[in-house]
């Protein structure tokens, strides 16, 4: 049975619920709800576990906070014995309007935590992940507020609409791999 890491990348504690910079753990409680599996508490992280056409997903939300996000990873990635390119990273992404999405084989951090702890953790960039585009509607000065703040009811129906097609992203990524999905995902776009 082939075997996968899904990361939601957030942080953790009811103030981060419902952020923009917690859409990983929102993508991934959708893909274990999808599936009907539960999350439990465990080390470095809550994790989920999901077979499904003969792939077992461990699917994890770090609870390191973002900027040590690394340690969950690999911990998870040894302990599950998964491979690199099994391993799918799920993020915001300020650079991408929330039209879109991207999913990349490899790639810098682009001055995002969450990867760049990743990235010292194993040592290398070249992991796949799923950019979910959050847009960059913010004043001068006010990025973190924009991050760590919450969705404006525009917005809505939107990024739950580009939710649902993540987790059928990250189903096309277990089954047909990276790059046939990359064909797909990466001509999105979604109606604002």
């Amino acid at each position: 049975m082939s075997k996968f890491l899904v990361v939601g990348l957030g942080n953790i504690g009811t103030d981060y619920v419902g952020t923009r910079h917690n859409i990983g753990f929102d993508v991934v409680d959708a893909l274990a709800r999808k599936h009907g599996a539960f999350f439990r508490v465990d080390r470095l992280a809550e994790v989920a576990e999901v077979k499904w056409k003969g792939r077992q997903l461990i699917i994890v939300k770090p609870t390191t906070y973002m900027n040590l996000s690394g340690k969950a990873v690999k911990y998870w990635m040894d302990k599950e014995k998964v491979q690199l390119d099994n391993t799918l990273v799920i993020l915001d992404d300020l650079a991408l309007s929330l039209a879109k999405l991207r999913l990349r084989g490899s790639g810098s951090d682009a001055g995002h935590n969450g990867l760049k702890s990743i990235q010292e953790t194993l040592l290398t960039d070249k992991y796949p992940r799923l950019r979910f585009g959050i847009g960059n509607n913010f004043p001068k000065g006010r990025q973190v507020d924009f991050v760590l703040g919450r969705w404006d009811d525009p917005e809505l129906p939107v990024v739950k609409q580009k939710v649902e097609k993540c987790v059928e992203i990250i189903e096309s990524f277990t089954t047909i791999g990276i790059e046939r999905t990359m064909n797909e995902a990466n001509k999105l776009e979604f109606p604002l």
